[in-house]
This record gives structure tokens, C-alpha cells and sequence, in this order.
């Protein structure tokens, strides 16, 4: 592993975030930062991409604080922002933070201390997704455990190891500077496809599972489809630019999306045809419900009774949105999609 400087006990830190049309959440989420506990110097370093709804003017507002920096993200996206932020901050430890997120008292903390005793370059935790509504309730559930997005530890939870990805990051910027930052193609899934240039350049990734940070998810059909739709294709992008990434876990759900599709045509077909021995193709799909009912029954205790009956059509948009966006890819003509 290559040898990082060794951490003062209090190095300063920069909180870097990549804002757009974030005028809702972005004061209070400054403000977290700011009153997270650090006892050392920090600042917030904002990077602002074309906003309708007044996100700049906050940002501005908020800037004369003296501990809040803002740079402009013409873009607008995500990996542009997090550069521009950190090029433009001053200290040596790098945290990300979303600017719709609520950085817990004391995430700062552990992120120096985990950073100085594991000698790692990023080290993070994990995304705790909550919402109030039923559907948003049983979303939550379903990204937290292995039925929705498998079981990675920086979802799932798990013991203090190093690991593939983290949620967020906090950074060494040497380590961040060798290896380029972050790519500016990789709209999607930017931070699992960084992490594994900084493992590839011999760095360890280290995931604390007491850094966690709460985070809403999608609370409606149409929203969660796009999401894990574009994840899907963002997934393929990764997997086509670094082909050692490849792994069943992600092949599992394009697969299925064509096992399943091809024995409903072939079923359908075979009757219309007059040969309903294809019928028994059906078999395919249909284990494959049993499965979500089975894994929805699993997670009933964690969702409640209303939640519950939502679980059964999340969990199918899950794996069918991100296993036809992985089969179909990106297209190159509209890369912010």
C-alpha cells in the first residue's frame, strides 16, 4: 500500500459538495456540517451548477459565514462540481457530503480517526434510508438489505473492514490527486468507479459502518424506475471501462430480465402457435415471484403491514430498471441522462 503522511491529531478539513437546484435543503445542510463537532478547522467548499430555484443565492448568502467557499459547476454535473470543489479547498482531508444530506454530530471524527489508524485513503459509511410514506418506507427497506441492491456493506451494514466502495468518502487528497479525482464521464456511479482507481493504485478503501448518514429515497413508481434504470446503465458503463469489475451480483439482474422475458415471448408464442409445451417455460418467471414474495414475507417485520404490500412491486421495478439499464448501456449522445 502506498505510505500517506501521517495525520495531525486535528487536520484541517474540507467538506466538498456538489450542488443543483438544492435551495430546499442546502442551509441546513451546511449548517450540519458546521455544527458537526469538529474541533479543528473546516471548511465547506459549494460547487454550484445552473439552478432555477435560487440555489446560487443561498449558496452566496451562506458564504459570508467566512467558513463556506462557493465555486461555480457550469455543467452541472456531479464529478465537474466535486473537482472544481476540490480544487478549490485548502486543506489536506477530504469529505463529500451531498447538499441535500444531514451530516451527523461527530462523522467528521470518526472520519479523521479511522483515516489516521488505518493509514487508508477513503475511508466512509453507509446511506441509512428512511421515509415516512409506505412506498417510500418499503424503498428504504429494499435498498438496506440484499433483495434490492445486494449486500454491500456500505448498504447493508456489517463490521469495520476494508471494502469495494463506501457512501459519501472522506479522502486523503494525495491519494485523490494520484489517481486523477474523479472521472468527469462517469455521471453515475462516479464514486464506485473512483474508489476502484484508488484500489487498483494500491490504496486501501475502508468502510466504518458507524459513519452513517441518513438519506431519503424515491417516494413513487416513475421516480424509482428512472433511478435504478439510469444506476443500470451508469453500472454497464463501469463494467465496459474496467472489465475486472465484472462480478455475478451484477449480471444477476440482466439475466434475469432476459430469462424471464424470453419465456414469457416463447410461452406466448407457443400457444399462439398451437405448441403449449413452451408453456412450461413459465416455470422461470414464475420462481422468480416467489422469490420477491418470499424475500417480501423476509422483510414484512422491518416495513409494517402497509409498507408491505408496496414491497412486492419495488422490489420487481428494482431489478428490472437496473437489469434492462445495464443491457441497454450509454448512449454517448446523451450522457447526463
Amino acid at each position: 500500500m502506498p505510505e500517506l503522511p501521517a495525520l495531525d491529531e486535528r487536520p484541517g478539513v474540507s467538506v466538498v459538495m456538489p450542488v443543483r437546484n438544492e435551495s430546499s435543503a442546502l442551509a441546513s445542510s451546511v449548517a450540519a456540517v458546521l455544527e458537526s463537532g469538529y474541533g479543528g478547522q473546516l471548511e465547506v467548499v459549494v460547487a454550484v451548477g445552473p439552478s432555477d430555484d435560487g440555489t446560487e443565492e443561498i449558496a452566496r448568502g451562506l458564504a459570508h459565514t467566512g467558513q463556506v467557499v462557493v465555486v461555480d459547476n457550469p455543467s452541472g454535473r456531479t464529478p465537474d462540481g466535486l473537482n472544481a470543489a476540490i480544487a478549490a479547498a485548502k486543506h489536506d482531508v477530504i469529505v463529500r457530503m451531498d447538499g441535500h444530506a444531514h451530516m451527523p454530530v461527530g462523522y467528521i471524527d470518526l472520519a479523521v480517526d479511522a483515516l489516521r489508524r488505518t493509514g487508508a485513503a477513503n475511508v466512509g459509511g453507509r446511506m441509512v434510508p428512511d421515509s415516512p410514506g409506505p412506498f417510500g418506507r418499503a424503498v428504504a427497506v429494499a435498498m438496506a438489505s440484499r433483495w434490492g441492491l445486494g449486500g454491500a456493506s456500505h448498504r447493508q451494514g456489517g463490521r469495520e473492514e476494508a471494502s469495494a466502495s463506501v457512501y459519501l468518502g472522506s479522502f486523503r487528497r494525495e491519494a485523490l490527486v494520484e489517481v486523477g479525482g474523479y472521472d468527469p464521464h462517469f455521471v453515475r456511479a462516479q464514486d464506485w468507479e473512483l474508489n476502484h482507481r484508488l484500489r487498483r493504485a494500491g490504496y486501501v478503501v475502508w468502510f466504518v459502518p458507524e459513519m452513517a448518514v441518513p438519506y431519503t429515497p424515491r417516494d413513487g413508481w416513475g421516480p424509482l424506475r428512472q433511478q435504478f434504470f439510469a444506476s443500470g446503465r451508469w453500472r454497464r458503463e463501469v463494467a465496459r471501462k474496467h472489465p475486472e469489475t465484472r462480478t455475478l451480483r451484477y449480471v444477476a439482474a440482466p439475466a434475469m430480465v432476459v430469462v424471464n422475458a424470453s419465456a414469457i415471448v416463447a410461452a406466448g408464442l407457443g400457444a399462439a402457435l398451437g405448441a403449449p409445451a413452451l408453456g412450461w417455460l413459465l416455470v422461470a418467471p414464475a420462481a422468480y415471484l416467489l422469490g420477491v414474495l418470499g424475500a417480501t414475507a423476509s422483510l414484512a417485520s422491518r416495513t409494517g403491514a402497509r409498507a408491505a404490500l408496496a414491497m412486492p412491486v419495488v422490489l420487481i421495478t428494482m431489478h428490472v430498471a437496473w437489469g434492462v439499464g445495464y443491457l441497454c448501456g450509454v448512449r454517448y449522445s446523451r450522457l447526463d441522462a
